[in-house]
């Protein structure tokens, strides 16, 4: 029973790295960038982080929803076909 409670803390971190991943690495390669410009430029205005970044992230989290919705659903269903065959423990 321990070993398969594992095994499904260890799917519901991979979906959670597959679904947040993408808009996180589009944030993170935003903020590089922006943080680039304003050390060679020395403008250091704050709005200039963030919004890019936001925009950016919402972008990227449109364009990937359907593949975000499916890994979800799927662990869903796993997960919830589990609970009806009797339990973490029955699988």
């Amino acid at each position: 029973m321990g070993a398969e409670i594992l095994e499904i803390a260890r799917e519901a971190f991979w979906v959670t790295l597959l679904v947040a991943g993408p808009a996180m690495l589009a944030g993170l390669v935003v903020g590089l960038a922006i943080a680039l410009l304003q050390a060679l430029t020395q403008v250091q205005e704050l709005t200039l982080v963030f919004v890019p970044r936001i925009v950016v992230m919402f972008i990227v989290i449109a364009i990937c929803l359907p593949f975000m919705g499916g890994a979800l659903g799927r662990f869903a269903i796993e997960l919830y076909g589990r609970i009806a065959a009797g339990g973490v423990g029955a699988g």
